[in-house]
């Protein structure tokens, strides 16, 4: 009987009646926020420190640019937001079951948004208030991640939760692929001050849509149809906790299924965090790419990443849903897989420095990240779900760090005149 009632609820074309479809497209557009006021800069540094031609009254030419920072300087500028964001992983999974995923998720990504607003003036003030500002984005921003997985824990039936989280996440690389392009036309049409301004509006615009439209819980929404409420409460039982979740700190530290979940998160990151940072540059200085190309082909492969994301969370729920695998099986395949192929494609893109060839491979790397969120980033959810936003802020604070340390040391092994 239950199956059936499933496949019923599963039928309905009818998304917006959904309700855990409506907080999915919206977390989409949430997270979509999330990596356009992260990835901003990398984009506006590139045009706040290229030089200009200027031709002067004598005839003669020079050249001049906004800001003066060298390399290490931008790589620092570039990393500084991960300095804050590293702060809050933990604080923000226990924040989330405490007061709720809905409050914590909107909040962070409201406040990253009011603080990009002040960005050029921060920028044009003094080169560490810059460094000040990203900084405390980055702790606002950091509890975003974690705190989603409380909505989760509360939303997703265990059947849909590679489906409904992948779908969320997913708005992290279109929001990648969408604001890099838009950031280049910005720059070049209304100044690059104009990338921080219109984003952090966007921002703010969400944040009210999501306040005023998701509710906390499945109990507390009050457009859920009845049949959905029991549908979600038969999957997962009463996740009303409020706030009471006594988290077994010394259990989750010891586990090695957490560690390895913590082992993998860090592994994508690294390459994920140096490409968003860096792969700009790469498209400018190495590939020679003009700044309105940059944009759009470094979306690209981002591109790539939100269509496989989708793709694997579905095909990650058929194959459960099936049989045909189970879900440790599911999540082991999906994520060595996947990191196997973005090894090979990266390692090609280094060695064939060619804008046609680098490109695809990048694309193929990023792409395939998408299989490797459906195995570690859904995982925490499959490990505890009651204490996953706690498990996830563990794992992304580790999984930060080679944001912190990436463009650094990129800045240091890359150095331009």
């Amino acid at each position: 009987m239950f199956i059936n009632y499933s496949e019923e609820i599963h039928s309905s074309w009818k998304i917006w009646k959904q309700r855990r479809y409506v907080v999915a497209i919206l977390a989409f557009f949430g997270f979509f926020n999330v990596y356009a006021l992260r990835v901003n800069l990398s984009i506006a540094v590139v045009a706040m420190t290229e030089n200009r031609t200027i031709e002067l009254e004598d005839g003669n030419v020079t050249y001049e640019r906004d800001f003066d920072w060298d390399s290490k300087q931008q790589g620092f500028i570039l990393s500084s937001f991960f300095y804050g964001y590293i702060l809050t992983q933990l604080l923000g999974g226990w924040l989330a079951t405490r007061f709720g995923g809905k409050r914590v998720f909107g909040i962070g990504i409201a406040i990253t948004a009011a603080l990009t607003l002040i960005t050029p003036y921060a920028a044009k003030t003094n080169f560490y208030f810059l460094l000040v500002v990203r900084i405390v984005e980055g702790i606002f921003e950091g509890v975003t991640y974690p705190s989603i997985h409380a909505v989760w824990a509360r939303w997703a039936p265990p059947l849909e939760r590679s489906r409904l989280a992948t779908a969320a996440f997913s708005g992290s690389y279109v929001g990648t692929v969408i604001s890099m392009p838009v950031c280049a036309y910005l720059s070049k049409a209304l100044g690059w001050e104009s990338i921080f301004y219109v984003f952090g509006v966007i921002g703010l615009i969400w944040f009210v849509c999501w306040t005023w439209i998701v509710a906390d819980a499945p109990s507390q929404d009050p457009h859920i149809s009845k049949a959905e409420l029991k549908y979600i409460k038969e999957s997962l039982g009463d996740q009303d906790h409020n706030g009471r979740v006594k988290h077994p700190w010394r259990s989750m530290l010891t586990s090695a299924p957490v560690w390895a979940v913590v082992v993998a998160h860090v592994s994508e990151n690294w390459g994920f965090y140096t490409l968003l940072t860096q792969l700009p540059k790469f498209m400018k200085d190495i590939l020679h790419f003009e700044l309105g190309k940059t944009g759009i082909m470094s979306a690209i492969p981002y591109l790539a990443m939100s269509i496989t994301l989708q793709f694997a969370g579905h095909l990650a729920d058929w194959l459960q849903l099936k049989g045909i695998l189970t879900t440790t099986q599911v999540r082991k395949v999906f994520n060595c897989g996947a990191f196997i192929s973005q090894t090979v494609f990266m390692l090609a893109a280094a060695y064939l420095l060619s804008p046609i060839g680098s490109t695809i491979c990048l694309t193929l790397a990023v792409g395939l990240g998408g299989f490797a969120w459906a195995g570690f980033g859904v995982n925490y959810l499959d490990i505890a779900p009651q204490h996953a936003s706690v498990i996830m802020g563990i794992g992304n604070t580790f999984g930060t760090l080679p944001g912190i340390l990436s463009p650094i040391i990129s800045g240091y092994i890359v150095t331009t005149p």
